[in-house]
């Protein structure tokens, strides 16, 4: 989705040519409109949002939520190590993770009942549970949609940047994923979504590039040729996959003409020890180019960890590890997962925090579901969303701080339990949004945002 801007009527920009009498320029009155947008008025605490999104399903029990006086058949192979927060031992294979553990909230009792990624999935993008907990859920404008589209719609800005930006995948398990996109809100609150590989030489977006030899003033009268078929077809009347798509379209025709955003986009202006900082991979060059998003005034930007949930590859996939037969166990986590999140996590935190960016940009960390205390016959761990840890960073969040606690076995929570529509409704809150607005669906009617926030985690 491309950031819309305020709408203030005509009326009111001529006013502004009196505005010496109240003392306000236009500018003025476009901030106000701006934040009159902000329902509930709360306090913006954090002023943008990386959604890391671990797709496949890590282990808690294996990375934060360790329990080594566990029985064997439980507590695996791997120890814990003390982090730089007292109460958050870490995974011994994550030493640099551990030494930014004081910068952090866990909530450890994430907890919810589906089972298959592509419900899990959705309800962890969403913070909306499915109709059903279905490996085929397919995705559907009946379904909510993204949290930056929700976002996008109550709290856009106006600073010539996408408010929204996804990437670098289209996560699927069999079919697309829902609560990716924008769903009934409309094409103009999808995200700016690009699929092409930051880690990639000479990394560029086709979607900000005119084609050869199309000029911009020829774009702009194609553009209007396409407004007059559209009135006659009377197109975006009937057509709900078409709603919106006449804002996206002049918002894509402004972005490439936009320097702003074509830099913010190049990769190749980081210095090479900060781009090896965060690891020459798709995921970790990926993880740098939502730093300069958000620098550059990106509001909500979501980094999928795969494509995949995972199998029996050791060098890509997400977090899916119960396909392997293993003599040693999670050899795609010891070899691939843990060494990505040791390079990306803590370097991220650091670059964010040596820019002054921390303290009011929040990270999450989380995948769709944890996995299951018990080890299975083939060493490795299957699905569990009863209870799992999310990690929370900066943005108004308290640090070195664990919410909730898990039973002795990790499996299902012992105190404060929390659902995806609370988390969905914590994120809300800290970037001021009321999570208790509502947004209307194809057949208008008002449906609620979010759950009740996790206040205690709030710093």
């Amino acid at each position: 989705m491309w950031s819309s801007s305020v709408n203030l009527s005509r009326r009111a920009i001529l006013r502004a040519g009196g505005a010496g009498l109240l003392g306000l320029t236009v500018p003025q009155l476009l901030r106000a409109a701006e934040a009159a947008k902000q329902p509930g008025g709360l306090k913006v605490r954090a002023k943008r949002v990386i959604f890391l999104f671990q797709w496949g399903g890590p282990s808690h029990i294996d990375m934060f939520d360790m329990k080594p006086n566990a029985a064997d058949g439980i507590r695996g192979p791997l120890k814990p190590i003390s982090s730089s927060c007292p109460e958050m031992p870490v995974c011994e294979q994550l030493p640099e993770t551990a030494k930014r553990m004081h910068l952090v909230t866990q909530i450890r009792t994430l907890t919810h009942t589906m089972k298959n990624h592509n419900s899990a999935g959705y309800y962890a993008l969403s913070g909306h549970a499915p109709p059903t907990d279905d490996q085929r859920l397919r995705d559907s404008l009946d379904l909510y949609p993204a949290f930056g589209s929700v976002v996008d719609k109550l709290a856009p800005h106006a600073n010539g940047m996408p408010t929204f930006v996804a990437y670098p995948h289209v996560i699927s398990d069999g079919s697309t994923t829902p609560g990716q996109h924008a769903s009934f809100l409309g094409k103009m609150h999808d995200p700016l979504l690009f699929t092409e590989d930051p880690n990639s030489s000479g990394f560029r977006l086709p979607e900000l590039s005119l084609p050869d030899g199309l000029p911009i003033d020829r774009l702009h009268r194609r553009r209007e040729m396409q407004k007059l078929v559209d009135r006659q077809t009377r197109l975006l009347d009937y057509s709900a996959e078409a709603r919106g798509f006449d804002q996206y379209y002049e918002r894509a025709i402004a972005m490439l003409t936009s320097d702003k955003v074509r830099q913010a986009f190049d990769l190749s202006a980081e210095p090479p020890e900060t781009r090896d900082r965060y690891g020459r991979s798709t995921y970790g060059q990926s993880c740098l180019l939502a730093r300069r998003l958000v620098e550059a005034g990106v509001k909500f930007v979501t980094v999928y960890f795969s494509n995949t949930i995972g199998g029996r590859s050791t060098t890509s996939g997400g977090w899916d590890t119960h396909g392997f037969d293993n003599t040693r166990m999670f050899p795609i986590v010891e070899k691939y997962h843990f060494p990505r999140t040791e390079e990306t996590l803590p370097t991220l935190l650091d670059d964010l925090s040596e820019r002054g960016l921390l303290d009011d940009t929040l990270v999450l960390w989380m995948g769709e579901f944890g996995r299951t205390p018990k080890i299975n016959e083939n060493a490795s761990r299957d699905h569990w969303p009863n209870c799992y840890t999310v990690l929370m960073a900066g943005g108004g969040v308290k640090r070195g701080f664990v919410y909730g606690k898990s039973d002795a076995s990790g499996m299902y929570p012992d105190e404060r339990p929390v659902r995806p529509e609370d988390l969905a409704a914590t994120l809300y809150y800290l970037m001021g949004i009321d999570p208790e607005s509502e947004i209307r669906d194809r057949n208008d009617r008002p449906l609620a945002i979010a759950g009740k926030p996790v206040l205690d985690v709030v710093a």
